[in-house]
């Protein structure tokens, strides 16, 4: 027999936001820290065997290869937050991505142990990919459950800043090292240092999650599916394809500019790495800060809307990205991100309120997340391979803006065919 849950005292929101937002910085600063080193130093020490071109594509699949993984994860917690509550898949998706990434830290080169070394690389990097998936659902859902209606999108976009600060964290931790130690020293075991510091990450994020209080959504549920998955598939595949080719676009722009990008710009244009860590930075510094401002809009006008504009204006602005890119200047570079950035989060702010609102509570931690994941495997796990590998000719590489712009108008379509989920505030009462 089922115990009964005692009620308990709402929790602060403020406080609930920001452990969600530490927790999810976290998280996304394990994973972005993978992308960062991929780009900059994990081809030539895991596979120095192939052509420096060769080694970036192999080490931007191991990068993919998390993406691939966050469905899984999905399913894996989303199982948990439906079944036994939000909570629990915060502390383990945290935990998971924590020990993952610091066991990266620690993978010897191939030079040490042969093709043992991508292997293991391989293997962690999916078991990053895994906590990850978990992660997104635990965070949003717990805090848009506990907000009133007319503020979720505000309140939920709290998490969606996460992203952002693990980045600038990531970023800025590379940013240093690559500034202060010498192409040998950052090679030897420079780039080890930001995977160790996530353990420390993660016990601080652990210290601040085990204290929340379990959604009231969940607590307030009768049944609990048995299979969520299996119900999901049934009854909400076609909301879960949809959702997924949505958010595609988000994700491509997003790797495009902070993972190919960078890669790009250093190994192609001989830009200095430390200038385009900086001038990317630049860019998601401006995407975070206004990631509440575009929620607000979301309560105001309704999230669809707002997922529709950022998508036109990913697909017109993907030209004039690569073209500023192109150019090697960092203030064109920048200006070129920061559009870009800005079209990203027009659509991402509002979506930790929109996906929990498409989804009946009994499936939503797993309808939810593997839509979201799903869109993380079109869109981010696809992007840094497909443009590496179109861009090795010579010249602008207008293949990379043709196939951004074909994923925003797929987005496109889908955001069209989602219904609008933003709830209408009641009327007031007419007084005689």
């Amino acid at each position: 027999m089922r115990k009964s849950h005692s009620p308990a005292k709402p929790p602060s929101l403020p406080r609930l936001a920001a452990a969600s937002l530490a927790g999810t910085a976290i998280e996304f600063y394990d994973f972005f820290i993978y992308g960062t080193a991929a780009a900059l130093v994990l081809g030539p020490l895991f596979f120095p065997t192939f052509s420096p071109l060769a080694g970036t594509l192999a080490a931007f699949a191991t990068f993919g290869v998390g993406f691939v993984a966050r469905p899984l994860g999905s399913v894996l917690f989303g199982h948990i937050g439906d079944r036994r509550g939000r909570r629990p898949v915060l502390v383990g998706s945290l935990l998971l991505t924590g020990l993952a990434t610091v066991a990266v830290g620690c993978v010897p080169t191939y030079d040490s142990i042969g093709t043992a070394a991508p292997v293991l690389l391989l293997v962690l990097r999916f078991l990053q990919g895994l906590g990850l998936g978990g992660e997104w659902g635990g965070a949003v859902l717990l805090t848009a459950e506990h907000a009133p209606a007319e503020r979720r999108g505000l309140w939920a976009s709290f998490p969606q800043m996460g992203p952002s600060l693990g980045f600038l964290l990531a970023n800025g931790i590379m940013l240093v090292l690559s500034a202060t130690l010498t192409e040998a020293q950052f090679a030897s075991w420079g780039w080890r240092v930001p995977f160790w510091a996530a353990g420390v990450l993660a016990a601080a994020g652990l210290a601040l999650r085990t204290s929340l209080a379990e959604s009231p959504s969940f607590l307030e549920l009768r049944e609990h599916a048995r299979v969520p998955l299996a119900e999901v598939v049934r009854d909400h595949w076609r909301l879960v394809l949809l959702t997924a080719g949505a958010l595609a676009v988000g994700y491509a722009v997003f790797y495009a500019v902070t993972t190919w990008s960078l890669a790009y710009a250093v190994e192609r244009l001989d830009v200095s790495r430390t200038v385009m860590l900086a001038c990317i930075m630049a860019a998601v510094v401006v995407k975070g800060a206004l990631t509440p401002v575009a929620a607000v809009l979301g309560d105001r006008y309704g999230r669809r809307p707002l997922c529709l504009l950022g998508c036109a204006l990913s697909a017109l602005w993907m030209f004039p990205m690569i073209a500023l890119l192109a150019t090697g200047e960092p203030l064109l570079m920048f200006l070129g991100f920061l559009v870009a950035m800005l079209a990203f989060i027009t659509m991402f702010a509002v979506i930790a309120a929109y996906l929990p609102e498409l989804y009946e509570p009994r499936v939503r931690c797993t309808g939810a997340a593997v839509g979201y994941n799903l869109g993380g495997v079109l869109g981010g796990a696809l992007t840094p391979i497909v443009a590496t590998a179109v861009a090795h000719g010579e010249g602008t590489p207008w293949g990379v803006a043709a196939y951004l712009t074909a994923v925003a108008l797929l987005s496109l379509g889908c955001f069209a065919l989602l219904p609008e989920t933003r709830p209408v505030p009641e009327p007031a009462p007419v007084t005689a």
